[in-house]
């Protein structure tokens, strides 16, 4: 009787709350890739992530309302959704998926930049522009995000006072992005289409 009722108590203090906790770390970090997967276009995989994120919301949710009177479980609720936050946002600098456009504008002569970038194998456009007080030259290159750090390293070394902006790609058409290291050009456009079109 008294083994029945510490095993009772285990499960209704600890192992329920403990489970919720679990939860909704799980669903809460696959809810923002969801987010990230919708704003970058692949609708494929949003629409997998959010399948299991509303289904283990709703087994989280269920023990909340079998347990209404266990403070714990609420307090297991809030604080999976607080971490899963945190660990969702961290995931999702780490996939570093889809692409960016780097835009620079300097008054300076951007040719070593630009040997730079194109010795690294990255496509770069330059423009001449027309700055408030003078004439200045815009450069442009679209690059994977995974990359992106890379690039805004070799614009510090070679244009170190140059302004730069960076921007998220929806989609590409007709896109490509020389080879690195080798391994040959990849046609991101054609890459990402099918989860992008839900084909």
């Amino acid at each position: 009787m008294e083994a029945a009722l510490l095993n009772t108590n285990t499960m209704t203090w600890v192992v329920i709350p403990v489970l919720i906790f679990l939860a909704r770390i799980v669903d809460v970090t696959i809810g923002t890739a969801r987010v990230i997967f919708v704003s970058r276009g692949y609708k494929i995989l949003a629409a997998a992530a959010g399948f299991f994120e509303v289904l283990i919301w709703l087994l989280a949710i269920g023990q909340i309302m079998k347990n209404l009177s266990n403070p714990i479980c609420y307090i297991a609720y809030a604080s999976g959704f607080s971490l899963g936050n945190y660990i969702g946002i961290t995931l999702a600098e780490k996939m570093s998926l889809g692409t960016v456009l780097i835009q620079v504008m300097t008054n300076r002569d951007p040719s070593n930049l630009v040997n730079a970038l194109k010795q690294q194998e990255y496509g770069v456009t330059t423009v001449q522009g027309q700055g408030a007080f003078n004439p200045v030259k815009l450069v442009f290159t679209i690059v994977p995000r995974k990359h992106m750090n890379e690039v805004l390293s070799i614009i510090q070394e070679h244009n170190p006072k140059s302004f730069y902006t960076t921007q998220e790609i929806a989609s590409i058409a007709k896109g490509f992005f020389p080879s690195r290291k080798g391994i040959g050009g990849i046609r991101f456009a054609s890459l990402l289409k099918p989860f992008r079109k839900g084909k």
